[in-house]
């Protein structure tokens, strides 16, 4: 509708206005009172933000986001190890090129080696980070020949053509989960940094507690060494049955029928036993094994260096005192603690035995270890066999036998490369004990305590449930059981019958060598 001047103040039948006249201040107060109001919002919204709105983002530092604190020695710039960018505007920018794990085995040589050169390239040949023994022990038991200077070297066979390309795939995806290039299994006492990080930086959890480098405490050992292996006894613990059943019927604090048990932060279930008498003493595993072995391939300790010092060559070991008092061990946590000296007159009658064949007080006897390898789907056979110190074994068990979970892929990952393939392997084992002491001769001919390591066998349930091996043992296995000589971190007191487990093992002995070649006898 147009208006026209005539119409303005004409009244509608209602009696109101149609387009009345307005007062001058009205017409200033509308027209005005928003253009005065808008500087004066504006001006309070900008004060509601300190220093006024930013026309570009700052720029930060690393410790901006990320708030660690550092030791001293490495109180360095974080872009020195971890690379990336400071100061960034952006994550993205600041994360460009960025080294998540600069100790890792991969990233040493650059990231430690400028700092630390004479340490990096000892501990790169070192056993811990080349696994040449454990690696070599078991291809070897397999068939191979050649001897490999690291784990990192076994091939990968994604179609086994042989029990040694079996075994391979074995040692990738089941076992190279303990070791330096790896941060473990995905339970909380397990995972851990990768390289130098795995010793000496604190992981609890499975997350990283402190950018502090420090000697590493025994979790950190046993992180990797634990399972009925070497480390995990000095605590008296020994790895049990897998089987549910075999679950304490107790029922831990706060636990819900979701969760009915104590929780198992190494993966495993174990029975506890009688600790190491030098762990009862509060001894730490860097008391005895310092970093001269560890780190630099140096001699491994001995009992005689610390209870028979006079009659070692050379100097004492390291934190020993043998002073005119006595010999005396200042440990790490700064106790001085005595060292009672060996004078039991039968350490003189039995000069063939080493230590532990009287001292150890259990030893694991872990027979017949079967490893399947199965690619097909049916894991209802494994139900209640679902804990297996594997993290992926126990997920996929858990979830494809239960119809009311959807059904993981029967994959398993390489413990080098990460890679997902077909096929998991499982477990089981034909006994598992720990009370009998077994004795054998080590390399030097000492009678030693021994443990079946490579009573071995392996098959393959293909994808269509074809038998591809069927059990194959170790070469190794054979009459010995594939038993080797072992040092069990189980001591203690040589009690009562010490001497007579060493005359019947001289028996046993001798009765073997009167039988003819091939029923145990001679050559």
């Amino acid at each position: 509708m147009h208006y026209t001047p005539s119409m303005i103040g004409r009244r509608s039948e209602q009696g109101r206005s149609v387009g009345h006249s307005t007062s001058a201040a009205t017409v200033v107060t509308r027209l005005f009172l928003p253009a005065l109001l808008l500087p004066a919002l504006l001006l309070f919204l900008a004060g509601c933000q300190e220093g006024g709105p930013p026309t570009k983002t700052s720029p930060q530092n690393c410790l901006d986001c990320h708030a660690v604190a550092l030791d001293p020695p490495h109180n360095l710039a974080c872009t020195s190890c971890h690379r990336g960018e400071e100061p960034a505007e952006s994550a993205d920018t600041a994360h460009q090129g960025l080294i998540a794990r600069p100790a890792h085995p991969d990233h040493l040589t650059a990231s430690c080696g400028p700092c630390h050169r004479q340490e990096v390239a000892a501990v790169s040949a070192s056993s811990h980070f080349t696994l040449p023994r454990t690696t070599n022990l078991t291809r070897a038991a397999f068939g191979a020949e050649e001897w490999l200077s690291s784990y990192r070297l076994t091939p990968v066979a994604e179609n086994p053509e042989s029990v040694l390309d079996l075994a391979d795939d074995l040692l990738r995806r089941r076992c190279f989960h303990c070791h330096p290039a790896s941060s473990g299994e995905a339970y909380a006492a397990v995972q851990r940094g990768t390289g130098c990080a795995a010793c000496h930086l604190p992981f609890g959890d499975g997350r990283l507690l402190s950018h502090r480098f420090t000697a590493p405490a025994d979790g950190r050992c046993l992180a990797c060494h634990y399972g009925n292996y070497v480390g995990f006894d000095y605590y008296g613990r020994f790895e049990h049955d897998f089987n549910h059943e075999y679950r304490t019927p107790y029922l831990a604090p706060g636990s819900t029928p979701a969760a009915p048990y104590p929780p198992r932060p190494y993966g495993v279930e174990y029975r506890q036993l009688q600790p190491d008498i030098h762990q009862q003493a509060g001894m730490a595993c860097i008391d005895c094994h310092g970093g001269d072995e560890l780190m630099r391939g140096g001699s491994s300790p001995t009992c005689q260096g610390c209870h028979l010092p006079g009659e070692q060559p050379g100097p004492p070991p390291p934190r020993v005192d043998t002073g005119p008092s006595g010999a005396r061990h200042l440990g790490v946590d700064g106790r001085e603690r005595p060292i009672p000296p060996a004078s039991h007159p039968a350490h003189r009658r039995n000069p063939e035995s080493s230590c532990q064949a009287c001292h150890a007080q259990w030893a694991v006897s872990d027979l017949g270890r079967h490893f399947l390898r199965q690619d097909s789907d049916d894991l209802d056979d494994w139900w209640a066999l679902a804990v297996q110190g594997s993290r992926e074994v126990e997920e996929l068990i858990s979830t494809n036998t239960n119809f009311l979970r959807a059904e993981l892929p029967v994959v398993m990952s390489d413990g080098l490369s990460g890679e997902k393939r077909p096929g998991i392997w499982l477990q089981g084992f034909t006994s598992r004990r720990w009370e009998m002491v077994e004795l054998g001769r080590n390399r030097q001919g000492l009678i030693s305590p021994m443990r079946p390591i490579l009573d071995l066998s392996l098959s393959w349930l293909d994808e269509e449930e074809v038998v591809r091996f069927d059990a194959v043992p170790a070469e190794s296995a054979g009459a010995n059981k594939g038993l080797r000589p072992y040092t069990p971190h189980t001591t203690g007191p040589a009690g009562l019958f010490a001497e007579e487990r060493i005359a019947a093992f001289l028996r046993r002995e001798e009765a073997a060598r009167q039988l003819p070649p091939g029923e145990g006898g001679g050559p």
